[in-house]
């Protein structure tokens, strides 16, 4: 998920990693201009959840697969299952496994606004201890925020805890004029995308048996919103 100008389209936001995105590595590796910055505070707030914990924790959305990589690092006792709808990814993900020589699990093929809690992939998987997506809801359909709560309220174990990171808002406010800006900018590109309300994802997770857990401001006016799966 980055922000980006695609000459002859007029958008300057896309949701999708592509070839001009490779490092200089020369295998299937693609690189996020901001996982530098992002990885170690979020890595710092899951901690506090996730670490000494044991069993399946699916990312949702792993875009290049570096934040996946780093995460099976910082959590060795978790087996951490990337997933992603789109092949470039899948082979990017694949590809930093194996140059940092991690033997975790393939990643999974995944669309979020199926009903993907029931594919024969993750009922493998289930229940979960957790399910991680940073920086999907803002740069997808609503539909894709809906399929992620649905699908967490179905795959979790009791007590399984979804971590959703990005930017969001709080009711009608926006955390900075940098953010108020940037769902602007995401609006004229698509207008089904932009900053989600805080409480509508809460409001909405509850309906799907989960609690609203904590909200973690985060460095550059993001946040984590940790929902718990209620037995």
């Amino acid at each position: 998920m980055r922000r980006v100008t695609e000459p002859g389209t007029g958008k300057r936001h896309i949701a999708r990693f592509t070839r001009k995105d490779h490092g200089l590595a020369g295998d299937h590796r693609l690189h996020s201009p901001t996982f530098e910055r992002n990885a170690p505070p979020i890595i710092a707030v899951l901690s506090a959840y996730l670490l000494g914990r044991t069993g399946n924790i699916l990312e949702i959305g792993s875009g290049t697969g570096q934040h996946a990589a780093a995460f099976t690092l910082a959590f060795p006792t978790l087996t951490w299952i990337a997933s992603d709808p789109f092949t470039e990814h899948l082979e990017s993900i694949a590809a930093w496994q194996a140059a940092l020589g991690i033997a975790g699990p393939p990643p999974v093929t995944l669309d979020a606004t199926e009903d993907w809690a029931e594919t024969p992939a993750i009922q493998a998987l289930r229940p979960l201890a957790g399910i991680y997506a940073g920086n999907v809801t803002h740069i997808s359909p609503w539909e894709v925020t809906e399929g992620l709560l649905a699908g967490a309220g179905k795959a979790l174990s009791e007590g399984g805890r979804l971590f959703l990171y990005g930017p969001f808002r709080d009711g009608t406010e926006f955390f900075g004029e940098g953010n108020r800006q940037f769902d602007a900018d995401l609006r004229a590109d698509d207008p089904d995308w932009g900053l989600r309300d805080m409480a509508h994802i809460e409001a909405l997770g509850r309906a799907h048996g989960l609690r609203a857990e904590a909200r973690h401001a985060m460095p550059a006016n993001n946040h984590i919103l940790v929902l718990a799966r209620q037995g």
